[in-house]
């Protein structure tokens, strides 16, 4: 019922090239594999991964006043 053909991925493929730009296509797959790589390290060591935001380690590092 549904699916897609070659023609339609080269389609796809001619549509990111010329919206993105050939040269900008090697970090989009970098870009893409570092999140699906961090993502499935994710789901192995959930505590492996520091999620606290920026203004609470800030925070916590400061001394209290005296």
């Amino acid at each position: 019922m549904f699916g897609i053909g070659s023609t339609e991925l080269l389609i796809l493929l001619g549509i990111i090239v010329i919206f993105f730009g050939a040269s900008k296509l090697p970090q989009l797959g970098s870009g893409l594999g570092q999140g699906i790589r961090n993502f499935k390290k994710s789901l192995k060591d959930a505590d492996a991964i520091d999620v606290t935001p920026e203004k609470e380690k800030s925070e916590e590092k400061k001394p209290e006043p005296k």
